[in-house]
């Protein structure tokens, strides 16, 4: 029996309801303020996206482009001006940034409560304390949303975690073995041995780690609930255009899996909602 497609535009589409009605009810309307760098098409597709779902909400949304030249300082005390700017609740550098700038440090910059990313040191720091009211990484926030949307039990399950970046990978792991979620976590990266031979004990299985249909069906055991993260452009003559999205797991596994998250139009739905829900609860905290 095929695994059950799990429908992040489905569960987004529930969870903007909810939104909807939460920022309804509000006495303000929550900001979010997204920067821009240079002209990569993707990223500007992701932003445009984003401003989207801000319209679709009811979020006030302003979009500042700079161009790929611009320096640290500049970026730095556009920042810092927002910072001090009330009446913005979410700030957002969008990803990549042009090599001359240092994201880690204009990261640290953004006022950890309009962290709407949720990659600030002290955001993440408070995942591993176990609180979990803040902003914490969209992805990984929404991929826990999915799962309880399809009612998984993670309750004192094996889940493994490919990938251990500090903005997917690591947060996810936390937030698996976190009380309340309370599954045994593996993390699997680069330097693991025999990591097919860990998935396959796995009960549940989030695949981030950004290499194109890595995770095969012989991976994954039968009855296995797995969710990819991953989104690949590949080369693919048959396509009009010349490649496709690919996630980071093979569609076979959908043949032994008994949950899927499909790419596109699984965490990727998520993302975007859960950045929304994000802004929504950081203009709570500061009014």
């Amino acid at each position: 029996m095929p695994a059950t497609i799990l429908d992040g535009k489905a569960c987004a589409a529930d969870l903007e309801q909810r939104l909807i009605s939460e920022i309804s009810s509000m006495n303000l309307v929550p900001h979010l303020a997204v920067i821009i760098v240079g002209d990569d098409p993707a990223s500007h597709v992701y932003v445009r996206n984003k401003i989207k779902s801000c319209e679709r909400l009811g979020i006030k949304s302003t979009h500042i482009e700079l161009s790929s030249e611009v320096g640290q300082d500049e970026l730095q005390s556009k920042i810092i001006e927002m910072n001090n700017d009330d009446s913005i609740h979410g700030i957002l550098i969008q990803s990549p940034l042009p090599s001359h700038l240092n994201e880690e440090a204009l990261t640290d910059l953004i006022d950890p409560r309009k962290d709407v990313d949720g990659f600030h040191p002290s955001n993440l720091g408070r995942i591993v304390q176990g609180r979990k009211n803040g902003m914490i990484p969209c992805t990984p926030a929404g991929v826990m949303e999915m799962l309880s949307w399809a009612n998984v039990d993670l309750t004192g399950k094996k889940a493994v975690v490919i990938g251990r970046s500090f903005n997917v990978g690591m947060p996810q792991a936390l937030l698996l073995s976190s009380k309340g979620a309370d599954a045994t976590v593996t993390v699997i990266h680069s330097r693991t041995k025999d990591a097919k031979s860990i998935c396959q004990e796995a009960d549940i299985v989030v695949a981030a780690v950004g290499s194109p249909e890595m995770v095969k069906k012989d991976w994954i055991k039968a009855g296995a609930v797995v969710i990819d993260v991953g989104i690949n452009r590949v080369d693919d003559d048959s396509r009009e255009r010349g490649w496709r999205l690919a996630g980071d797991v093979d569609p076979d596994v959908s043949e032994v899996a008994s949950m899927l998250s499909p790419v596109p139009g699984g965490v990727g739905p998520m993302t975007v909602a859960m950045l929304m829900s994000n802004t929504v609860e950081a203009a709570k905290s500061q009014h």
